[in-house]
């Protein structure tokens, strides 16, 4: 009756043995954010930023989202930092845009407030159905890019050339050959369907890396980090900036199709979508995710989004609130292996965030390239984010060029009044750089 009450868990449907073991799968899929995030928030050690309670923000906002999910959702799905949109924090509001990062959590909490109150209403509909489907598909294709990218460059597999901008690096020794040696480690798991391959992955590559010299190894078990130094790092004085505006716009959108598409996609797998296409507590889904972005800020953590590799939890039968509890617990267990995380070198990491962005390419077939009215943003859209390094940029740009050509072409059913008004903001932003 608790379980029932609290999760959705039906004992005539549902086994608990079942249900843990979706979660612990999970799990396993998605603990890689652990080493991947503090890593790339390392990039702003510079600027104060303590990756050690990145580390410990992380699970912070995992736990708080997945129970969310869990209790009030009652659906199997987790909740963590998400991919892409950490590195926009990192590469494009702070390194590129020069705001610290005090100012991108502000952002983040801004763009969880607008998102519960989209929740709520139906403006959130509008706003995601505005958005062709062939550029929402491009976002997702360009983060993938962009991610692997950084991925290339952070192992030494791509470095800076004055003659062609970018060159291969020097593959083999150090970190260039150790992210190699962890790609095929990775992918081999992947295509063996390892449960947990790309943390297990992650893991042997890091023992790799001690006769390479790239590992420091700091122990296993410790006491979990202070997250103090990130806790309510608020900065409010340039909250009506332009800029401003324009961050927080970029962290909803991505957030709300990288959310919507996963919710959608998973549930598809565990066969929990209607005939008629609709979806029972979907909504309750956005706002648990709403939720965890605005608590998440509040500790430190970049954007809280539901992670597609839920899909090998229902894959293993999780169908229930149950599901995402488990995956709570498993991530609060890992509070306590701080050393062995922190441990981990940029190269372990590297390949993680290039196979990550194969799966993200993988959408690039939804995009018809035949069509210039359709293909052309699209291909601005994904070239814009890797070329400028720059995803707002690339979303902003896609959105304009759709709207410009589709006018041209006078494809008048390929627009509406949201993207058009939109496109005309993104133009005023440009205009006033």
């Amino acid at each position: 009756m608790v379980l029932q009450k609290l999760f959705g868990f039906d004992p005539s449907k549902h086994n608990v043995k079942t249900e843990i073991m979706a979660g612990l799968t999970s799990f396993l899929t998605m603990a890689y954010i652990l080493a991947v995030n503090p890593n790339i928030f390392s990039a702003l050690a510079d600027q104060g930023m303590d990756t050690k309670a990145v580390f410990t923000a992380t699970i912070i906002a995992a736990v708080i989202g997945t129970l969310v999910m869990a209790i009030y959702a009652k659906l199997p799905f987790g909740l963590a930092p998400g991919m892409g949109l950490n590195a926009f924090f990192v590469y494009n509001v702070c390194l590129q845009l020069h705001y610290s990062w005090q100012f991108a959590l502000t952002a983040i909490l801004l763009e969880g407030i607008i998102f519960i109150i989209l929740s709520i209403t139906r403006v959130r509909e509008k706003i995601v159905n505005a958005i062709p489907r062939q550029l929402k598909a491009s976002i997702s294709v360009g983060i993938g890019v962009f991610i692997a990218s950084l991925g290339l460059k952070n192992a030494g597999l791509i470095v800076a050339d004055k003659a062609t901008f970018i060159t291969l690096g020097n593959i083999t020794s150090g970190s260039a050959l150790l992210c190699c040696i962890g790609i095929i480690l990775t992918a081999s798991l992947l295509m063996y369907r390892i449960k947990g391959a790309m943390l297990i992955g992650i893991l042997l590559t890091t023992l790799i890396g001690i006769p390479f010299g790239e590992t420091e190894f700091n122990g296993i078990i410790g006491i979990p980090p202070d997250v103090s130094p990130l806790f309510l790092k608020f900065e409010w004085h340039n909250i009506f900036t332009l800029d401003m505006l324009m961050v927080v716009i970029t962290f909803l959108f991505i957030d709300l199709f990288d959310t919507i598409g996963t919710v959608i996609g998973v549930m598809s797998t565990a066969n929990m979508v209607k005939p008629d296409g609709k979806i029972d507590r979907v909504n309750e889904a956005l706002f648990a995710d709403a939720i965890a972005t605005t608590l998440g800020a509040c500790v430190g953590a970049s954007t809280t989004t539901t992670y597609v590799e839920s899909a090998s939890g229902v894959s293993e039968g999780g169908r229930t609130g149950l599901t995402a509890a488990s995956i709570a617990f498993f991530f609060t267990i890992s509070l306590f292996f701080a050393p062995l995380f922190l441990s981990i070198p940029s190269a372990a990491t590297s390949p993680v965030l290039i196979l990550v962005g194969l799966l993200m390419f993988t959408r690039v077939a939804h995009i018809d390239f035949n069509s210039y009215e359709e293909g052309l943003p699209c291909f601005i859209t994904l070239f814009a984010m890797v070329m400028t390094s720059s995803i707002s940029d690339g979303i902003l740009l896609g959105i304009i060029s759709h709207v410009l050509l589709n006018t041209i072409a006078r494809k008048w059913e390929n627009l509406n009044w949201t993207i058009v008004i939109l496109a005309i903001i993104f133009i005023i932003r440009y205009a006033l750089l």
